[in-house]
């Protein structure tokens, strides 16, 4: 698609060194102008940084705080290569017109295999017998360790990661339960917990798949745990901040819990090779983990296309689809036309006004699409195509405006 901006002045800066998959993708598509870089920046370098840049690619570590949109001028999208979004200033990034898109699904996968191996690791008290046998001792035994068949795993949190967790565990003789604010239907055998509290009573294993969110902040806590029954595991892959490591550190000293998997913590070192520290260090049948549940090369090359493919469908021909920010509008090119994709608060009045001025200018619209969000509205226009130039400027007047691009 010919845009009419062209595509080898669009600035695209990648950092934390998003898969290749991504780079290729856009350069296929005809964006040339790509700065591929292997670290996080922090917040000033990334204020410097983003000044002329239009589609930003970021991970789990850089932070898209309200500072950093305030200098970004230009940009259009950023893509959250990974499958949060809590590291962008979401609402600032809507109030600017700023399309924010993700990998919900990609690394799905990786990350539940990661969890049905931890709970293997943990039953078998694997991680305890690999470090003897790396210090030399031979400690052959079976006291305290267990099959997996037939033990009850509590899945909190029945989203795609902790459905599919459910799926392969049942696959290897679990009996699987769930809780989840939301009603969702039970995958195979799986059957719903009346509460959290009713669920860690009855598992043997208890496995954690929830956003991070006011709600869920250290919701594995000494009161959460004194529900479990005696030598149950935790395993957390979702994130640091749904649990309280003391906590947990006391209830493993407590027999509470006799073995705990962790990949994610509250606090997280920036780069490869710094200092990391955790209250759970050195701890019996504790297996930690430094965030590599989606760290596999399928799930970030997934993750790499997913989301390229989603930034370059809004750029080219302003499909919404997946963004976090911009209303779903997903939209079919129509032939000898132009396209403009139109921003604004979702204020009442807007379209009427857009509508009004491009009449009363003798503008004749092909088609018109028109989605809202709870402050966001997004207009898109196809109009004839003597006069495009001429609506643009129109449209820029409309009260409540936030964005207006010509698109092709």
């Amino acid at each position: 698609m010919q845009t009419s901006y062209p595509k080898n002045k669009i600035k695209i800066l990648l950092l934390e060194n998003i898969n290749q998959e991504a780079v290729q993708l856009f350069r296929e598509r005809g964006y040339t102008d790509i700065q591929h870089l292997k670290a996080a920046l922090s917040e000033e370098e990334l204020i410097a940084a983003i000044q002329q840049v239009h589609i930003l690619g970021i991970r789990s570590k850089t932070q898209v705080t309200p500072k950093v949109l305030q200098q970004a001028e230009r940009l259009l999208s950023i893509g959250c290569f990974c499958i949060g979004t809590n590291q962008v200033a979401i609402s600032d990034a809507r109030r600017k017109g700023v399309a924010v898109f993700n990998a919900p699904y990609s690394n799905t996968r990786s990350v539940a295999e990661l969890v049905i191996g931890a709970i293997i690791m943990l039953f078998r008290k694997a991680i305890d017998r690999n470090k003897q046998a790396h210090q030399g001792v031979w400690m052959k035994a079976s006291d305290h360790c267990h099959e997996v068949r037939g033990k009850t795993l509590g899945i909190i949190g029945y989203g795609n990661i902790g459905s599919q967790v459910s799926v392969l565990a049942e696959a290897i003789g679990m009996k699987v339960i769930y809780y989840d604010i939301q009603k969702k239907l039970p995958l195979g055998n799986a059957r719903v917990a009346a509460s959290i509290k009713s669920l860690m009573e009855e598992s043997d294993v208890v496995s954690l798949h929830v956003p991070a969110t006011s709600q869920t902040h250290h919701l594995i806590n000494e009161t959460t745990l004194s529900y479990c029954r005696p030598n149950t595991l935790l395993i957390n892959y979702a994130r640091g901040e749904v649990v309280d490591m003391d906590a947990i550190k006391k209830a493993l000293e407590k027999g509470r819990l006799s073995g705990v998997a962790i990949d994610v913590f509250p606090v997280e070192p920036q780069a490869n090779g710094d200092v990391f520290t955790c209250p759970l260090q050195g701890m019996d049948n504790v297996l930690l983990t430094p965030h590599i549940g989606g760290s596999t090369e399928e799930a970030q090359a997934g993750i790499g296309i997913d989301v390229s493919t989603k930034i370059i469908d809004f750029i080219e021909s302003g499909t919404s689809f997946g963004s976090h920010t911009i209303p779903a509008l997903e939209l079919a090119p129509i032939e000898k036309a132009h396209r403009i994709l139109h921003i604004h608060q979702n204020i009442p009045g807007v379209l009427s006004e857009i509508n009004t001025h491009l009449s009363n200018n003798g503008i004749n619209i092909l088609a018109q699409y028109l989605k809202t969000n709870e402050d966001t509205g997004y207009v898109v226009l196809d109009i004839g195509t003597t006069i495009a130039a001429s609506a643009y400027e129109i449209l820029k007047q409309v009260k409540g405006t936030i964005k207006v691009r010509m698109l092709y």
